[in-house]
């Protein structure tokens, strides 16, 4: 059986397109020595769409003090990981994420509770670029953390029998009811069919990191064994839900002062993935921690985000 880590090694290294290539040359080009590696995942990602879409990427650096030249983005991005900024090049706009490469590792895995960076990197990402092959290799050994980190906390949630494809889509289903997000119900399962191939063949070698071997017959139900849940898993999770949706907000609150037009793209984003027509008004612009707080209730009624 091919190892997990061998398995994130050749995805990461999978070509994309180059203007995605060079878009990552410069954002890292804005952090100078700092920058350890550019990943490139997310929707754009699945679909290959880059005009007019908000491309999404994650800087990984050595040190906060060392990648900021303002000493308080460095200790807001250490009290509060991370730091997201927006950046247009060549016609193409993106966010980025800044972690440093210790925080990368710890958050992409089972040492933390929030599901934010080990829920998204059990997905597929590209390494788009990276300082050296110390790390590359450091982030190949980060991110091959985040898929059994996201099946060890679910695992204890899953009843009966249940598919490679079913086991992933719960999980996601439960990381994603973990955070306050604006897309449709179902979005969980519609992530793992855009590429059901691939989470098969993750499925055996991230179960085998946490001492779980079994075989992966396609659909066939996993030989997991007799479980039910577990009232200390069903807390857990209620548990991240309340933090993670917390930790959304706070990071919301950061990022009115860290990310130009940040209510711009809030609504941007919600209205692309839950159908809605939100405007936002001048005064909102002015004040934009109020104006997501404004728009919060509303949102949360009509179901925009959950």
């Amino acid at each position: 059986m091919t190892s997990l880590q061998d398995l994130v090694r050749e995805e990461l290294a999978v070509p994309v397109d180059p203007r995605v290539t060079t878009f990552a040359s410069h954002i890292a080009s804005m952090f100078g020595d700092s920058a350890r590696a550019v990943l490139f995942y997310g929707s754009c990602l699945r679909t290959t769409e880059l005009e007019g879409q908000m491309l999404d990427f994650y800087v990984i650096v050595s040190d906060y003090r060392a990648a900021y030249a303002k000493r308080w983005l460095a200790v807001a991005n250490r009290l509060i990981p991370p730091n997201v900024f927006p950046v247009h090049h060549d016609g193409l706009q993106a966010k980025y994420a800044v972690l440093s490469e210790s925080d990368f590792a710890r958050l992409a895995s089972s040492e933390t509770r929030n599901v934010s960076v080990w829920a998204r990197f059990a997905q597929p990402s590209r390494l788009v670029w990276s300082h050296d092959a110390e790390a590359a290799e450091r982030a190949v050994s980060a991110i091959s953390q985040a898929a059994p980190a996201l099946l060890e906390a679910a695992l204890p949630m899953v009843e009966g029998d249940v598919s490679a494809l079913d086991l992933w889509r719960r999980a996601f289903a439960l990381t994603y009811a973990a955070e306050l997000r604006a897309e449709r119900q179902g979005r969980a399962a519609s992530v793992v069919d855009f590429d059901p191939d691939r989470y098969r063949r993750f499925t055996a070698p991230a179960l085998s990191t946490l001492g779980v071997d079994i075989a992966v017959n396609d659909d066939a139900p996993l030989a997991l064994g007799s479980r039910r849940q577990s009232r200390a898993a069903r807390w857990r999770w209620a548990r991240r839900r309340i933090e993670g949706k917390l930790l959304t907000l706070a990071r919301l609150a950061k990022a009115s002062a860290t990310y130009a037009g940040g209510v711009d793209y809030l609504a941007w984003k919600i209205n692309r993935h839950a159908g809605t027509e939100i405007a936002v008004r001048p005064w909102q612009r002015r004040w934009p921690l109020l104006g997501a707080i404004f728009l919060l209730p509303r949102l949360l009624m009509r179901g925009a985000v959950r």
